[in-house]
């Protein structure tokens, strides 16, 4: 199949809902690419035109799928985590520390230093 059509819609709809019968352990745009029979690029400019909505829909179901699967699967363990993590990381997840060292109002750290009473032990004080 290489142009856009009713069998293409069709195959796009049955492959969001029934991605496993097509090998594949989650939807993926690059999946549907293939049972589509063209190439990943040509869903995404597909999943782009404002004259096919229908398409755009079924591309943000299978993203859907995908990331509710992730979550689901990820967090039972039953996926490996990094490869979790890397594709979460396309649906706007990160593993982020952020340190920052400022003071108030982002200015440089100032350190009040105190001068500190020694009790000398001689004394009786």
């Amino acid at each position: 199949m290489t142009k856009y059509c009713d069998e293409a819609i069709e195959l796009a709809k049955e492959y969001a809902t029934e991605f496993e019968k097509y090998g594949d352990t989650i939807p993926s745009n690059q999946g549907l690419a293939l049972v589509l029979k063209v190439r990943r690029e040509t869903v995404q400019e597909w999943g782009r035109d404002p004259r096919k909505p229908e398409f755009r829909d079924i591309l943000d179901e299978i993203q859907a799928r995908q990331h509710q699967i992730l979550i689901n699967k990820g967090l039972k363990g039953e996926y490996n985590s990094h490869i979790t993590k890397l594709v979460l990381g396309k649906h706007g997840y990160h593993d982020k520390v952020d340190n920052q060292h400022t003071g108030s109002g982002g200015g440089p750290i100032t350190w009040n230093v105190l001068p500190v009473k020694v009790k000398d032990d001689n004394s009786n004080d």
